[in-house]
């Protein structure tokens, strides 16, 4: 039996950070956005790298699962677990180094993505995964979680934003992943024998049995999420194992440090807002916009709007007439330009008779009162005075952009036939995406059966057309069990055999993704 008090007595004997093992710190830390709740063993909070490895050293010792932790703004209940949490985000959030000649920067896992922008903004560069939630998310969260935003539209989710990492396994070992490599520096990464070569040569292996099967039944789409990244372990996409852990939500190693891309930003951005009668039809329209480029491509019905003035959110009086609201963000070397991409845009949509309006805003202001709105989404919904209370979970699936109309038109008939409703659909439209929170009873044991039958119906519906069961928030405790019904039996062979090469004994976020 460990004794937690010896456990808390040594960690505090070496961790230079803060150990928490008070019932209030645990009880903070026992949940994230999601609707659950693992209460943890207790908390460190690092300082550097030497207390991450002191606390592994004491977790081995004490056969004590570990968390590694941003700022638990998942919806997916991935960052909570009766574990030992390592919280990066109070004291190991710095911007170590930006190289604006190679258009990267290094940083530590717990710096806020906001932050991080705003260092990078004197350089005219910009990390483009961006949340809503980017004013509090962390890094090392976004590549937990592989996190996407308004603009992966144009420039891809972290997974193709991250360059190389630095981490540490369970057992200790300290890996340096630095992208792609060569068959070559593999043979020579093995050669060096020890865990790192027995590590590469297992991977190697692995991707050569499953390669046939990821090349053939990986969804191909924007927002594929859920599961491990094995794709970037195909020789056509370089071996590169660093973008193979990104979205594995820490079940595999601890990221200590990451060297992300960061991307010019656009001279000038235009915004077009586009009104349609209903959100089915304001999906459909996805195609056509996605030919004009955007840099982003979002969306929302009308119920945001109306939370919007219930908060007395100015950016209101900027949408045109419509019950469904697109927004699309057209960027341009001069004013002229994004004005002249706007208006080719608004022309084609006045051309439709299902257009009900199109407003273009070139001011910077109005385009972010107006944004405001949709990243208002989370929030709005979550509580809303004289309505049921709405819950995450089902939301943040993904298919093909083009398949996004039946897609909300079938989750809109599962819903209903469950007799439950959503608060708001919202999203990211370009990339098949959408956010719904929905009245869902979760107090009670009927409810509970409705919740799970719901889940499996939409499961189904996500995979009959080609979608990822996530689409943003990874696959958590709210759809992990779900995954198989979008990846053969293989491919979830091949997850498992994948977190057992890094972390055999499944003390790295137990519980997520696999068993």
């Amino acid at each position: 039996m460990v004794s937690l008090d010896s456990v808390k007595l040594e960690l505090a004997r070496q961790v230079e950070g803060e150990v928490r093992f008070d019932a209030g710190t645990r009880a903070a830390y026992a949940t994230d956005a999601s609707n659950y709740r693992q209460v943890p063993v207790g908390v460190v909070i690092p300082r550097h790298e030497g207390d991450v490895i002191a606390a592994l050293s004491i977790a081995r010792e004490n056969s004590m699962p570990i968390l590694a932790r941003g700022a638990a703004t998942s919806l997916a209940g991935q960052a909570c677990n009766a574990a030992l949490v390592l919280d990066f985000s109070k004291y190991m959030n710095r911007v170590i180094a930006i190289e604006p000649g190679a258009r990267v920067a290094r940083v530590e896992p717990g710096v806020i993505q906001s932050h991080l922008n705003a260092a990078l903004a004197p350089h005219g560069l910009f990390f483009a995964p961006d949340p809503s939630t980017k004013d509090r998310c962390t890094v090392g969260g976004m590549i937990g979680n592989n996190s996407c935003g308004a603009h992966s539209a144009a420039y891809g989710k972290t997974v193709d934003n991250v360059e190389a990492l630095e981490v540490i396994l369970y057992d200790g070992t300290q890996l340096s992943l630095t992208g792609s490599i060569a068959d070559a520096e593999i043979g020579a990464a093995i050669a060096r024998g020890g865990r790192e070569g027995e590590l590469y040569s297992r991977i190697r292996e692995l991707r050569d049995q499953s390669a046939d099967s990821v090349r053939a039944h990986f969804p191909r789409l924007p927002r594929r999420v859920s599961g491990y990244n094995l794709d970037e372990l195909m020789p056509e996409r370089g071996f590169n194992l660093a973008r193979a852990i990104v979205g594995s939500e820490g079940t595999l190693a601890a990221v200590i440090r990451a060297t992300i891309r960061a991307v010019p930003r656009p001279n000038e951005l235009g915004l077009v807002v586009l009104g349609f009668d209903d959100v089915f039809i304001a999906a459909d329209q996805t195609p056509w916009l996605l030919e004009h480029r955007p840099e982003a491509l979002e969306g929302f019905d009308e119920n945001l709007p109306e939370f919007a003035r219930i908060k007395a959110m100015p950016g209101v009086r900027f949408l045109p007439a419509g019950r469904a609201f697109l927004l699309v963000e057209l960027g341009g070397e001069s004013q002229d330009e994004a004005r002249e991409r706007a208006e080719r845009v608004i022309a084609q949509a006045r051309g439709l008779r299902e257009c009900t309006g199109a407003t273009y805003l070139a001011d910077a202001r109005e385009q972010a009162a107006v944004w405001q709105i949709r990243e208002s989404g989370l929030g709005s919904s979550a509580f809303i005075p004289g309505r049921p209370r709405s819950w995450p979970g089902a939301e943040d699936s993904a298919v093909p952009p083009a398949k996004l109309g039946a897609f909300l038109r079938g989750f809109d008939r599962i819903l209903t036939s469950h007799g439950l409703r959503v608060a708001t659909y919202y999203g990211h439209f370009g990339e098949g995406c959408v956010h719904a929170r929905i009245n869902f009873d979760l107090a009670s044991a009927p409810g509970i059966a409705t919740f799970r039958a719901t889940m499996i119906g939409l499961g189904e519906l996500v995979a009959n057309l080609g979608g990822s069961l996530s689409g943003e928030h990874g696959d958590g405790l709210a759809r992990s069990e779900l995954l198989p019904t979008m990846f053969r039996p293989e491919l979830i062979d091949a997850f498992r055999d994948f977190k057992r090469i890094f972390d055999p004994d499944s003390m790295m976020n137990p519980g997520v993704i696999v068993d």
